[in-house]
Order: structure tokens, then C-alpha cells, then sequence
């Protein structure tokens, strides 16, 4: 049975910062143009986790009335920290002495996923269609290899892909340009990248994990635009990671460490050491009588210009942090993502109205001050690779001195799941059990973010070789899956090795670290993972 066709003008995979930009920018050149959004979440919003500090460059753009018309952008930055952080103590560094990328003083502290569903209802004010809960599964070729658009995900299937009651076939939505901006590491986006050789010539990319919680704290903890980073401790000199401190609105804040998927120790634990950053004393005393009202995880790109791979190919385009447009050192990716999101509306127009190839994507991204961003940005991430403190101060020289501006380009020279050592070579971390007052277990964590999916449906974490966790996996790593997923999706119980894929929250981690490739992330069922507030 031929399933059923929609058909738009253009089809975009992905309602946040990226793909909405693109379908605002595409009605307000075009009234006439078909758009369509398909998201994954529950609503707008449900899976947008990020800091977040906001630069509005691209806003500004985009929307320069954005202010009179209510977008959640209101508290801005007005103090600034940057610590470093030994076990028992702590070096205030001056701001002034940071490089321009790394100030905030222009910046809002905002929810993103607030800001995805306000713009979320400019879109459909100028008549974009926005369906949440379908999931893009599969991408769709012409006889030519050129793509046809997506399907969505058929909904009612059992773990055996059996068709239970209920049983909804999905559907076809098929386009003249389809655009993908599912965000870090989209399952499409990591099919194309393959098919259509978009990283050739490229340097292996790069990718961190993203913790972050919000708590209500009392007022004489409070400081309403408080920006704090620090670097240190926890982590050892050999592992690039560090946290963000944001004041929010509502004595909120937002806390949150990120560490890069490069690290080396099969026994290191991303969530773990987030719990511990928070034992600090300098972390403790701004959370001590506080209550912790959310969490999240997911992955971010990190490897910048010389990780960025084509961002076009037949009948498509790869936008935001799908392509990897996050400036690293900036520890931003919203106003670069929403900055290819406008270039891609302003592609399509041409090659709709114009004819002109899709490859002008390209030549409209590198004039843009996105890319001049990227590009001064290049050597930062490459630098840690020879520890933190050489890091540090090649990226002050880099940063401050000249500007991005060097006559050289530093490689990435390895893919984040071939970094892990044998666990025979590496020594083990115990970690402290969880007070349950500033620091908490994977089980009250995936409580927080409202995760939920469909019972009796397909895992969507499939293994390439179902015996490799045991034969291979845990003998030579110990199996760090049990460790690298920050909510317990899996386990080794008994000699087997078990997938909790109820708990998934849709960060991609398994995906990018697993050291064989074994494990891919795929679409569950429209709505399934996790349903965040205001992350």
C-alpha cells in the first residue's frame, strides 16, 4: 500500500533555533512559499536543551521588532567570573583579561526552549505548518540520488514491529528543498553526511556532553545576571571540560558542566563528575538550601571550520548544529545556528525563483559573519588536546593577541570514540554516593526531565552486533556505556547486556562515544523522550 503524500515547497526537519529561523526568513521573502516544520518532541521545545547566554546578532536580523513583540529575551548579562578551580580552592581570574569572544556583557540569559516556541508562533503567524510529534525516520531519493523529502515514522508498531491497535502508517512529505537541522549529531544528517560524502576532507568532529540543572535557590544566593564560568576541578589536565553559572530570572539558576567526548578513561562518568563539580565550596554555597527543579543532558558539536562538512547536496541543506555551526570558545551555537537558518531561506528563494544551484549556500555562508566567527575560532578546541593549561594559554595568545588570525590551522586528529584507552591501562574513579541535597542519582535525574516513551515499541538504540558489548566491549573497556549515558539507558546485568531505552533522553551520547560504532540512534515514536520546561 502507497502511504500517504503531503507535499510543500520546502520540508524542514526540526523546530528549533536553525530550522525555525529558515521557515520565518523563507515566509517573509515569500508569502506564497509551502513550509512545513516536522519536530520530534512532544511540542516546540520539549527536547531544546542549552545554557544558554544569548547573543541576539541573528534575532536582530531576523526579527528586529523582537522586543516590542515579546520574545523571552529580558534578563540581561550584568556581572561576569571566570574561576579556576583546584579541590579546595579557587583563583578569581579578571575579565578583562579574557578574551572578546568569551565576554558576555552584550548577552541575554535566556531559556532556549522558551525562545523555540516563541518563535515557534511567529512562524505559524506568517503560515508555516508545524507538526510536533512526527518524527522524520527516513529520508527520501529520486531515481537521480537527489532527495525527495522525508517520512515520518510509522506509530503502533510492537518490539517486534508487529502492528499493534492503533496502528497509524506514517507518511510522506515530499519537497522541492527539504532542510535538516535536527540538531548535534541528527540521525539524517549523520546518514547524509555518509551518502553524500559531505566530510570529505574534513577533520574527524568533535563533540562534548552537556549537563544542566535549574534550581530555586533564596535570594541572598541570588545575583540576576550573574555570568560565572569555571575550568579545573574535577576534571584532570589531560580531559577538556568546564561549567557555566547563569542567574536567571525568578532566583533561578542555571548550572551546568560540560565535558568533551574525547576523554580517555573508560571509567570516567560525564554525570558523575557534573555531581561532583557541584561539591565545591565556592558551587555549594550559592546551592545549599536551594531545591533543584530540572534536569537535562544532550550533546554538543565542537569541532568548528575544519569539522564542518558540506552543507549541501541534492535537493537539501544541512543547517546548524546538523552541519556543527557552534562556536566553541564563545560556548554558543543558538545565533550562528539561527545565522545558517536565514542563509538557508535566502539559498532556497534563489533556487526556487532563480533556478540557481543549491552550492550557493556555500559561497553565502563563508561571506557571512557566521563563518568569519568560526573561522577566528578554529585553533581553540585542537589546543586542548595538549592539556588544559597549555590550552588556556595558547588560546589567550590565539584570542587576544591575534584575533583568531594565526597563518595556520590545528587539526583534529581523532574521532571522540577512538580516544578510549583499554581499562587495564586506566585507573578507576569511585565516586561519592549522592547526599540527595546538592548532589543526585541517574534514577531522580530522568524523573526531572519528564522522559517518557510509548510501551512495547521498537528500541531505538540499535546494535550493529548485539554480542560485541559482552565479547568485545566489556573486556577491553569495561563497557563504558554504563557510565558515558547520563541516565542509566544501560546496564550489564547477569553477563547480558540491557538497554533501558524507556529512560533515553535523547542526547546522542551512545551514539558518538560507543568505541566500535556498534550502537545507532534512531527515531522512537512521535513524542517519546523527554519533555523540558524551561531549558
Amino acid at each position: 500500500m502507497p502511504r500517504e503524500v503531503m507535499g510543500y515547497d520546502v520540508v524542514i526537519v526540526g523546530a528549533g533555533p536553525a530550522g525555525l529561523s529558515t521557515a520565518i526568513k523563507l515566509k517573509q521573502i515569500d508569502t506564497n512559499i509551502s513550509v512545513c516544520i516536522l519536530e520530534k518532541g512532544s511540542e516546540v521545545g520539549a527536547h531544546i536543551l542549552s545554557g544558554n547566554v544569548f547573543e541576539t546578532k541573528a534575532l536582530d536580523e531576523l526579527l528586529p521588532k523582537w522586543k516590542e513583540e515579546g520574545a523571552p529575551v529580558k534578563n540581561k548579562v550584568s556581572k561576569e567570573r571566570f574561576l579556576f578551580l583546584g579541590k579546595n580552592n579557587s583563583l578569581n581570574w579578571p575579565t578583562w583579561l579574557l578574551p572578546s569572544v568569551q565576554k558576555n556583557h552584550k548577552n541575554y540569559i535566556i531559556s532556549l526552549a522558551n525562545l523555540c516556541r516563541w518563535l515557534a508562533e511567529q512562524a505559524e503567524k506568517l503560515g508555516v505548518e508545524i507538526f510536533p510529534g512526527f518524527p522524520a525516520s527516513e529520508v527520501l531519493y529520486k531515481e537521480d540520488g537527489s532527495i525527495k523529502g522525508v517520512a515520518t515514522l510509522d506509530m503502533g508498531l510492537d518490539k517486534d514491529g508487529n502492528k499493534k491497535e492503533g496502528y497509524q502508517e506514517g507518511m510522506e512529505l515530499h519537497a522541492k528543498v527539504t532542510v535538516f537541522a535536527e540538531g548535534c549529531r541528527g540521525h539524517l544528517g549523520k546518514q547524509l553526511i555518509k551518502k553524500y560524502e559531505l566530510d570529505k576532507g574534513k577533520n574527524p568532529q568533535q563533540y562534548g556532553i552537556g549537563f544542566k540543572e535549574i534550581w530555586e535557590v533564596n535570594e541572598t544566593q541570588h545575583e540576576e545576571g550573574l555570568v560565572m564560568h569555571t575550568a579545573g576541578w574535577p576534571l584532570d589536565n589531560k580531559t577538556y571540560g568546564g561549567s557555566f553559572v547563569y542567574h536567571a530570572e525568578n532566583k533561578q539558576i542555571y548550572i551546568g558542566y560540560v565535558i568533551g567526548l574525547d576523554y580517555k578513561n573508560p571509567y570516567l562518568s560525564p554525570f558523575d563528575e557534573f555531581q561532583r563539580f557541584k561539591t565545591h565550596k565556592v558551587i555549594k554555597k550559592m546551592l545549599e538550601g536551594g531545591k533543584r527543579i530540572a534536569f537535562g543532558a544532550r550533546a554538543l558539536i565542537e569541532g568548528g571550520i575544519q569539522s564542518l562538512p558540506k552543507m549541501y547536496m541534492p535537493g537539501g541543506l544541512l543547517i546548524g548544529c546538523d552541519a556543527g555551526t557552534l562556536n566553541m570558545p564563545k560556548i554558543k551555537g543558538s545565533h550562528t545556528a539561527m545565522k545558517s537558518g536565514i542563509i538557508a531561506a535566502e539559498t532556497i528563494i534563489e533556487n526556487l525563483k532563480n533556478k540557481k544551484d543549491l552550492s550557493i549556500y556555500e559561497e553565502k555562508f563563508k561571506t557571512s559573519w557566521a563563518y568569519k566567527e568560526l573561522y577566528a575560532a578554529r585553533n581553540v578546541k585542537p589546543s586542548f588536546s595538549w592539556g588544559l593549561l597549555l590550552g588556556i594559554i595558547y588560546t589567550g595568545l590565539d584570542q587576544i593577541l591575534f584575533r583568531g588570525k594565526l597563518p595556520f590551522t590545528l587539526k583534529h586528529k581523532h574521532a571522540d570514540h577512538e580516544s578510549l584507552k583499554p581499562a587495564k591501562e586506566m585507573e578507576k574513579i569511585n565516586y561519592p554516593k549522592p547526599d540527595c541535597k546538592i548532589t543526585f542519582d541517574k534514577t531522580s535525574s530522568v524523573f526531572l526531565t519528564g522522559t517518557n516513551h510509548v510501551d512495547n515499541q521498537p528500541v531505538h538504540l540499535k546494535l550493529k552486533d548485539s554480542n560485541l558489548p559482552i565479547n568485545f566491549t566489556l573486556k577491553e573497556y569495561d563497557e563504558p556505556a554504563q557510565r558515558y549515558c547520563p541516565v542509566g539507558v544501560y546496564e550489564i546485568q547477569n553477563e547480558k547486556f540491557v538497554i533501558n531505552s524507556q529512560n533515553c533522553i535523547h542526547c546522542k551520547t551512545c551514539d558518538i562515544k560507543e568505541p566500535s560504532q556498534n550502537i545507532t540512534w534512531v527515531v522512537p515514536e512521535g513524542g517519546g523522550g523527554p519533555k523540558y520546561g524551561n531549558m
